[in-house]
């Protein structure tokens, strides 16, 4: 309870925390994974191509790289669907789910990093612009904001401070599976 009486945060169970945090985790990461999905599809057609052949060796190298980084982001976004499925009933949910929610952050980094090096690589074949470098600076910070600094902005601002939370409630007894 706070100074003014009122109760803040939700009141609930361990394990109901974490079938809520779980729940929630899957839809966020299922957004991620349609994402590098889809990039990591269409950057293995790329090798296929007659122009493929033709690229500077510096390009291929970043196609190499671009590609793995998608193979590692996929790994990491689609970890939590199979940790999930090998842990389930042995009642380890709160612990799966900090585990599924530091692999998901692992592939949302693989990820940014993905887009990236496929940016630097789309925009060096497609324009031979020297400015190529500062454009994909400008959307990788554009990324970081949008991705890590605000969310960290608002965690920050808007996470109550230590007096402000409320009791945990008792811990009731283990339920469910997982």
């Amino acid at each position: 309870m706070t100074a003014d009486g009122l109760h803040r945060g939700r009141h609930e169970t361990e394990e109901e925390r974490a079938d809520r945090m779980w729940g929630e985790l899957i839809q966020e990461v299922r957004v991620a994974q349609t994402g590098v999905q889809i990039l990591f599809g269409f950057l293995l057609t790329v090798v296929f191509y007659p122009k493929y052949t033709t690229l500077s060796q510096t390009n291929q190298a970043i196609y190499i790289v671009t590609v793995i980084l998608g193979a590692c982001s996929t790994g990491a976004l689609i970890g939590p669907v199979s940790l999930h499925r090998l842990v389930s009933g042995r009642m380890v949910k709160p612990q799966a789910v900090r585990l599924a929610s530091r692999m998901t952050v692992v592939g949302l980094v693989l990820l940014l990093a993905t887009m990236t090096s496929a940016q630097l690589l789309i925009l060096r074949v497609a324009t031979h612009n020297p400015y190529v470098p500062w454009l994909v600076t400008a959307v990788v910070a554009w990324y970081l904001l949008c991705w890590f600094g605000l969310p960290v902005w608002a965690r920050h601002k808007y996470t109550a401070r230590s007096g402000d939370r409320p009791a945990s409630p008792p811990a009731a007894p283990r339920q469910g599976r997982t």
